[in-house]
């Protein structure tokens, strides 16, 4: 696990187990795992997106991860596509990064889009960013990963706040 990870990891332990109903040590556990096991898919080449994937619906979830204490939650992203065929997400919520990362979700199984993590730490080196998230005047690149979606997220402690929308481009 990257140092940059691990130092995220109390300040999301305490913001987990703060929340509301779902302020489990259950939740603050998979809230804590889901975000670093999704990240930590940047260092296997053959779950990194290299192009947009097909099929992203209109609106996705985001989760926002920042290392200052109190900071982060959830918001949503309006998508589109650029001149280019890029992905261009503009971001609706809380506490957007004034730096790092977007890092789109996919489901290995169904290749469906479930939500993007936005990271405030270094992007990861030597991969192609598929797309930019717009939140106000800040532009961070956007990467991809697949992961086994059921070994990443608590049903009972959704890591975006619910499901994601059905494909619909």
């Amino acid at each position: 696990m990257n140092r940059s990870v691990l130092s995220l990891l109390p300040l999301l332990a305490a913001a987990a187990c703060s929340r509301g109903g779902s302020g489990s040590p259950t939740c603050g556990l998979a809230l804590l795992a889901g975000p670093s096991l999704i990240t930590s898919q940047l260092q296997n080449a053959r779950a990194v997106l290299t192009d947009p994937p097909r099929g992203m619906p209109d609106s996705l979830p985001a989760r926002v991860i920042e290392q200052r204490a109190g900071s982060g939650g959830n918001g949503a992203l309006i998508v589109g596509r650029d001149a280019e065929g890029k992905i261009s997400m503009q971001y609706r919520g809380p506490s957007f990064p004034a730096r790092g990362y977007g890092l789109l979700v996919v489901d290995d199984t169904s290749q469906r889009a479930m939500g993007v993590l936005l990271l405030d730490q270094e992007e990861p080196a030597g991969h192609p960013a598929i797309g930019a998230v717009i939140g106000g005047s800040t532009v961070l690149n956007l990467y991809g990963v697949r992961v086994d979606w059921a070994s990443v997220s608590n049903p009972r402690c959704p890591l975006f706040g619910g499901s994601a929308p059905a494909s619909t481009s």
